[in-house]
């Protein structure tokens, strides 16, 4: 089915934060007690065995790619990402020049430990910043201020040649000058990246029960105009749906999921895609870390595990290409999916027809019409009958 092993990138899930974010549907849960009484040992050895026991799957293969996300993993002493590393390094054969990503949330006493975190082997630093207006992080349910995220990004810029800076838009009140405002507390520190996304209001979240006043359509719109014009000028290219990069600065972990690579993912509720010379496979680990850490230890934390059935492939396989505004080359199709070109030819030429997909035999690429109208377009290829 497959030629040469994909590329391979490892995710690691944190999952504690100092408090559940309104619009955050991610699997994070806010830890309760003192931090001090955080399990990160015990964490730490689930995660070990829980990496153990997945060895087989990808043995002697080479991760160019680690992320450690969450949650909020700066709540991790630096001596415990350190230890993560070394156990990762130690089982798993990292590319020369791996890059290393872990997330960050502004705070005082985490900023602290940002070169740290640079000496355990981290190479590139995500702060999930979202405004620099104290109204705007209010309304989000940030527990920092704008001050601690002006500090935590000088901080990150001291101690990492590569660091990411996340903000949100559309958000609860917030006008086009408040944007144009945030943008440029941005760009002051020269970030090589910037990830910014739009609020949505996701099911099973505080918004979600409770909506807070957003902007409408017409301003949302006009807002992403502005990123587009101020980051362009700026030297910045938009290299997928919400990530922006300085050249050179692209996240090769993210990449790696666009261009549908594999990835093992470790940690509660870490999901995961191996393929194999016959089969793609999803995992998904327990959610909970208190189960996660019970089965990690004991018979193994893997909770969903299921093949890629062949009628999912091009569907899942557009996902995540067509995010990326350059497309990926025609022939990855193949190579990546281990179908046919024809599974997807007669799709692809009607959005080609539709205006929502270029008409480049050599490229699958979304049209500017297509990148707008994404949801629509990734529908096309959607065999809803058949999935499961």
């Amino acid at each position: 089915m497959r030629a040469q092993p994909l590329p391979l990138s490892l995710y690691v899930h944190l999952p504690w934060c100092l408090r559940k974010c309104p619009y955050c549907d991610f699997n994070s849960h806010a830890w309760r007690g003192a931090l001090r009484e955080l399990p990160e040992a015990r964490y730490l050895d689930a995660l070990q065995a829980d990496l153990e026991a997945a060895l087989p799957k990808v043995w002697g293969r080479t991760v160019s790619t680690v992320f450690i996300g969450g949650g909020t993993p700066s709540l991790f002493s630096a001596e415990a990402i350190d230890r993560l590393l070394a156990t990762i390094r130690a089982r798993l054969r990292l590319a020369p020049g791996a890059e290393v990503t872990m997330e960050a949330n502004p705070g005082t006493f985490e900023a602290q430990r940002f070169a740290a975190y640079a000496q355990a082997g981290v190479t590139r630093l995500s702060i999930g910043v979202q405004s620099f207006d104290d109204d705007r992080l209010r309304a989000l349910g940030r527990v920092h201020d704008a001050r601690q995220a002006r500090a935590a990004i000088e901080e990150a810029a001291r101690s990492f040649a590569s660091f990411n800076i996340d903000l949100m838009y559309a958000l609860p009140g917030q006008t086009l000058q408040g944007l144009r405002d945030d943008l440029a507390s941005a760009l002051a520190f020269a970030p090589p990246h910037l990830s910014l996304y739009h609020l949505t209001v996701e099911p099973d979240t505080a918004f979600a029960k409770h909506p807070p006043p957003l902007p409408d359509d017409e301003l949302s719109a006009d807002m992403l105009a502005l990123l587009g014009q101020a980051l362009g000028a700026a030297g910045f290219e938009r290299y997928e749906v919400s990530a922006w990069a300085q050249p050179g600065a692209r996240c090769r972990h993210n990449l790696n999921y666009w261009e549908f690579g594999d990835y093992l993912g470790i940690g509660a509720g870490a999901h995961g895609k191996l393929s194999f010379h016959d089969r793609i496979v999803r995992e998904a680990r327990l959610r909970q870390p208190q189960r996660y850490i019970d089965a990690a230890l004991g018979a193994g934390a893997i909770e969903d595990e299921r093949i890629v059935g062949c009628d999912e492939l091009p569907f899942e396989f557009m996902l995540n290409a067509l995010r990326l505004t350059d497309g990926v080359p025609a022939a990855s199709f193949v190579e990546r999916t281990g179908l046919a070109p024809a599974a997807i030819a007669r799709t692809c030429a009607q959005a080609v027809e539709r205006g929502l997909l270029e008409d480049d035999p050599t490229r699958i690429r979304a049209t500017p019409l297509g990148l707008r109208f994404l949801n629509d377009l990734l529908a096309m290829f959607l065999k809803s009958e058949h999935r499961h």
